[in-house]
């Protein structure tokens, strides 16, 4: 681990890791008590690569999301209650109920928003990076996107501008290994996505995504270049989604074993990480404790806020809609 690294920023990478992990769990169980509706995309097993990337971002940057977003916007800052209310549809929720897991934003924060479409959050985060470098701004967008959306050409487009106009933009890719349902063998012939980052005149970095302190030293990188003026980078977090990509199934999947699953659960981020910790000095396990009752307590107030919380009035389905 590096030393370079301070104590403050290390607990802080553990507590949003934590808070990540805690809101993902109840939000499945809520889920299976018909709380929520609709589709949940769980970001359970890929805390790391939030938690690392957001650990260098100020409320003034900017990020995008994919379908699986909560993780995105709890590590940026949000709120567990308005987070809760918005999938509960609650009038009280980020997007007064009307966005849903999938479409949550924030932009108090800098989160442009999550996105049902794949590979849509990309261009976004392309014109997010074109308009600070417009503006003469100091602002960094980050822009995640999964291994499946590398294939789609919005991610094309928006990594050939972005390098064009060296746009202060990070690409980073959470690469769980899986398309929706598909292998990643089985839609790309390569193995590393970074490998076409030099296409479009930009670096490609590849790190273990279940490691928060890898992906907090090359997020670091990355974004530092991008403040520099020096253009955008391609960061491929290899990572893995413990539960089905919808859902909370974990195993019995036809598409991945059982044995596969428990392989990556053995290098969960959040485990491995507290032990570095403790190792270190840094952090006990009675601290840890600690940490992780804090956050349980504020995820239960936090559903009980959004159980209290009113359903929209039907007379403002047509507020707040953009065309």
């Amino acid at each position: 681990m590096s030393k370079q690294i301070s104590d403050d920023v290390l607990l802080d990478i553990h507590r949003r890791m934590v808070r990540i992990r805690h809101f993902e769990e109840t939000a499945g169980k809520m889920v299976e008590q018909g709380k929520i509706p609709g589709a949940l995309h769980m970001y359970v097993g890929e805390e790391a690569v939030a938690a690392g990337v957001m650990a260098h971002l100020s409320d003034e940057d900017y990020i995008t999301s994919t379908h699986r977003g909560h993780g995105h916007l709890i590590a940026k800052g949000g709120d567990f209650r308005y987070m809760f209310a918005e999938l509960f549809g609650k009038a009280t929720g980020y997007c007064k109920g009307k966005g849903g897991s999938m479409h949550v934003s924030n932009l108090e924060i800098g989160m442009l928003g999550a996105n049902g479409i794949v590979g849509a959050g990309t261009t976004i985060a392309m014109g997010a990076a074109f308009s600070s470098k417009f503006r003469k701004a100091d602002n960094v967008t980050v822009c995640f996107f999964g291994d499946g959306a590398s294939n789609e050409g919005a991610f094309h487009e928006s990594a050939n501008m972005a390098g064009l106009y060296k746009l202060p933009c990070v690409y980073v890719c959470e690469n769980n290994g899986y398309g929706e349902y598909t292998p990643q063998a089985n839609h790309q012939a390569i193995v590393d996505i970074a490998d076409r980052a030099p296409g479009y005149g930009m670096p490609g970095v590849v790190v273990d995504g279940m490691d928060a302190v890898a992906v907090y030293e090359a997020a670091g990188e990355a974004i530092d270049r991008a403040r520099r003026g020096e253009g955008p980078t391609l960061l491929e977090c290899k990572t893995y989604r413990y539960y089905d990509h919808v859902g909370v199934r974990g195993m019995g999947l036809s598409y991945r074993t059982d044995e596969e699953v428990e392989q990556w659960r053995k290098k969960d981020p959040i485990d491995t990480f507290e032990a570095r910790l403790a190792e270190q000095g840094v952090l006990s396990a009675q601290a840890a404790k600690a940490v992780h009752d804090e956050i349980r307590a504020e995820v239960d107030a936090a559903v009980d806020y959004a159980d209290e919380s009113p359903f929209p009035d039907p007379a403002t389905i047509l507020e707040d809609v953009y065309a």
